[in-house]
């Protein structure tokens, strides 16, 4: 069922056939959503004069959020970016927009660099291939993304069940038609992305005790297992990226309040 922000531009623009012309993609891709895919609002608000606050509410707000300065800007767009990653495989758009990362002689900086690199002589269709054996298979993929698999072998286990509490006590709600165990790395770096931007409030240490308590036990050993993967080769820079930035999160949130 799709939501409104969704069935709004499809009205806008007099049917499905034509969103996905304006956007750049196939319609049967556009008539699969049912909510308008992150990495597709802009597009789709300046195909259809929808505002991304109404495409998906989940993500934006009317105004930005106050007080938010600009490091932590920065760390949402970086959770961001590693979430829409890991959420599925990266289309040619993103691809490209990828492709124009820079970066300084950082080690986040040169990571970035590394990624544009990939990005830019990878295909969408070689990255898909890619994803799947990574993060799919048959049967199961090369690597589990999953906090509960990471700490106790099994899939939603006490790890789960434990952010799950944590999560409703902080307010945030599992987005409908999202059916992936909320301690996949995608959703957490989206959760941490919405805490940092503000889009979340993170009062009374919320946004530390996400990190420290459902993401340092496991989330550094994922991507350093995804530099390593046998069948990375784009997403083994995704890897350095993940690791390079989880390291300096690490660091940061050691430091006395």
């Amino acid at each position: 069922m799709r939501d409104s922000g969704l069935s709004a531009a499809i009205q806008a623009v007099g049917g499905v056939s034509e969103l996905a012309r304006r956007v750049g993609i196939s319609q049967p891709s556009v008539s699969n959503w049912d909510k308008v895919p992150a990495e597709r609002v802009l597009a789709v608000e300046t195909a259809t004069g929808i505002p991304r606050v109404r495409l998906r509410p989940d993500l934006y707000r009317e105004q930005p959020a106050a007080n938010v300065d600009e490091i932590d800007l920065a760390r949402a767009q970086e959770y961001a970016l590693l979430s829409a990653l890991l959420a599925r495989a990266p289309d040619a758009e993103l691809l490209a927009r990828l492709s124009r990362l820079g970066g300084d002689a950082s080690p986040l900086g040169v990571a970035h660099v590394a990624l544009a690199e990939a990005a830019s002589r990878v295909t969408a269709d070689a990255i898909e291939r890619e994803y799947f054996n990574l993060f799919i298979g048959l049967g199961r993929g090369e690597l589990l993304p999953y906090a509960s698999y990471y700490l106790t072998g099994f899939l939603n286990e006490r790890p789960l069940a434990r952010l799950r509490d944590d999560l409703a006590e902080f307010g945030v709600e599992r987005v409908e038609g999202n059916y992936e165990p909320e301690d996949h790395a995608a959703t957490l770096c989206e959760i941490m992305a919405a805490f940092a931007g503000g889009r979340f409030p993170a009062g009374g240490g919320a946004e530390r005790r996400l990190f420290d308590k459902h993401m340092t036990p496991w989330i550094g050993r994922f991507f350093a297992d995804l530099e390593r993967a046998e069948a990375a080769d784009f997403y083994r820079h995704v890897g350095t990226l993940g690791r390079v930035f989880i390291e300096i999160e690490t660091e940061a949130f050691a430091l006395p309040e």
